[in-house]
């Protein structure tokens, strides 16, 4: 589940950061993702 949230998240990361959308939401979204992964792994 945790995953999928992960992949939903940098997914939408690229196609923001390809669109040039969101401004600095896109940014969020991939240190969203990022601070998921490390917890994940972590626990």
């Amino acid at each position: 589940m945790l995953w999928t949230i992960i992949a939903i998240l940098v997914i939408l990361w690229l196609l923001g950061f390809s669109f040039n959308v969101g401004g600095n939401l896109i940014h969020t979204l991939i240190v969203i993702a990022l601070i998921l992964l490390i917890v994940k792994l972590i626990f």
